[in-house]
Parts: C-alpha cells; structure tokens; sequence
C-alpha cells in the first residue's frame, strides 16, 4: 500500500502514545481516521484537536475485548468515513511482574486486551478488506499489528505480557501469508520503549472484576516514570508514527523501531541455531515436510 491520500485508517488505542502518532501521521498524509479506544473522553479530545488541524477524524468509542461493539464500530465507520483500508490494531496494556506471581486476572486481562484485541480486529475487518478485493472493489490495503521487542526476545519480569506479545508476531506472520494472495499486506510493529501512558492507561482501563494483580510498580515509589533515563531516551509516538508509514510504503513484514536491539536477537537466532540437532538431514523428512519449510514469507519480509 503505498497510496494514502483519502483512504481510511481505523486504529485502536488511538487516545495516547503510538497510536495517536500513528492518527497524526496518517492524517498528515492524507487519510481519513477512525480514532478508537475504550477512554471515551480522551480519544474524543485528541480527535477534536486533529480535526481543528484540519484532519478528517472519527471518535470511536470502544472496548477492543467487546466482540458485539466491534461490529457496531465498523458499521459506524464505513458510513461515516468509508471502507477500511488500513487497519492498526494497536492497543495494549502491559504487566510488569514475575511470571509465577500473576494472577489469573492479570492473565485474562493482558491476553483479552493484547491478544484478544487484535483477533477482534482481524475477525472484524478483515473479511470485509478481502470481500472487496474479490469483488475488484478495492485494491491494496494493509494490517498493522502492534506487539513489542518483548514478542522477539525477552528476559524475567514481563511473562504475561511478553506471552500476548510473542501471540502476535506469529498471528501477524501467518495472517500476512493468508492475506498475501487478496493484495492485502501485514506488517507487525515491535516497538522498543516509546514515550506513552501505557502504564498509565493500563491502570485506567483494567476491568474492577480483574483488579487482583501479582504486578509490582514499574518505578520506586516517589520516582517520576517521565524523569527515568529510559522514557527521557526515548522516542514518542510521532516519530514511531512516521516509521510505520514508511514501513506499510515497503510493505515491510516487521517494523523494528530501535536498532539497540541487534545484539538481543542475534544472540536469540544464535541459540536456537545452536540447538539443532547433529548429524545428516533427512532428505525424505524434508520432502515430507515441504508446505511447512516454505521460507517464502521471509525471504519477502523486506521489501
């Protein structure tokens, strides 16, 4: 996809962080924006002061684990705005916590939000953008998936929310290779860290009914999350906005955001190589397997 000028983005968690720059970039290029998220009154600002930049926004209220809202929201947007074309399921909340002391709340809320948001997309819209190409109706169209640098490797601390997020790359992988035939493109966003609310918003947006956590605060008591070395490093959502837009342009598979992480994965890809086993390679196993060991999905994945 690598026209904008008056098609429509649908993003969710588009009050704050990545995914208003991901509304302000796309309405810079052109687009017309459908601006979710479940904090009404804030998305409902930020899309006010894009509209007063001149921008085509769209408001929408919603919680992304709410399957029947879904489909009112889509209904809403393609009467209002049009067909979805580009569609970034990009909200999330975070856990910051050892694995083993989550509780079961802290499960069912990370993966309803995470992973179950992003099926609700996908369920959603999806469908409806291969529909259209079949009938000649539309062409290109793209899928962002939000996950993180915690779905590509990882360490102590994060085993709930690094869980939803490694969900997604593959998601993301398998939906782009399903997609690939209709001319619809997939790219998965693994940002680092991002100036944001997540933290924030997470608190904001937790169900009571899943109030019980086994999270620890991110921060020191009394320590400002603004003030620490890794949020004052790092880069805000316009700027992630603009990478993704360059990343749908190249019909990119991954849009990696910090190039610290090189030693990370490469000392990931270096152990799983490393755990091969030895000896000679079953030709016959290989003959058999031969749908599986189709690597043509990443040998494209950088256009």
């Amino acid at each position: 996809m690598d026209a904008f000028q008056d098609k429509v983005a649908f993003i969710t968690g588009a009050a704050s962080g990545i995914g208003l720059g991901l509304a302000r970039t796309f309405a810079a290029a052109g687009m017309r924006v459908a601006m979710a998220d479940k904090r009404a009154e804030i998305v409902t600002a930020a899309a006010a002061a894009l509209a007063r930049e001149g921008a085509r926004v769209l408001a929408v209220p919603l919680d992304v684990t709410d399957r029947a809202a879904w489909v009112a929201a889509a209904d809403r947007v393609e009467r209002e705005l049009g067909n979805v074309d580009l569609l970034c399921s990009n909200a999330g909340v975070n856990f910051v916590g050892a694995t083993h002391e989550a509780t079961y709340e802290d499960w069912d809320f990370a993966l309803g939000v995470n992973l179950g948001g992003a099926i609700n997309a996908i369920h959603t819209f999806a469908p409806r953008m291969v529909a259209r190409a079949t009938r000649g109706r539309h062409t290109g169209g793209h899928v962002v998936i939000t996950s993180s640098v915690s779905g590509l490797f990882t360490g102590g601390g994060a085993g709930v929310y690094t869980t939803s997020k490694y969900a997604l790359v593959g998601l993301a992988e398998s939906l782009r290779a399903d997609l690939a035939p209709h001319g619809i493109g997939v790219s998965v966003l693994c940002p680092g860290p991002v100036k944001s609310q997540l933290f924030e918003s997470t608190a904001a947006v937790r169900p009571a009914q899943l109030a019980p956590t086994g999270s620890v605060p991110v921060v020191p008591p009394g320590v400002a999350r603004e003030h620490t070395p890794i949020f004052v490093t790092a880069p805000g959502g316009d700027e992630i906005g603009r990478q993704v837009l360059e990343g749908i342009r190249g019909n990119d598979l991954y849009i990696l955001t910090h190039a610290e992480i090189r030693p990370m994965l490469e000392a990931r890809a270096a152990a799983l190589l490393a755990s091969l086993p030895s000896g000679p390679v079953d030709q016959a196993r290989i003959d058999a397997a031969a749908p599986l060991l189709n690597a043509t999905l990443y040998a494209t994945a950088h256009n």
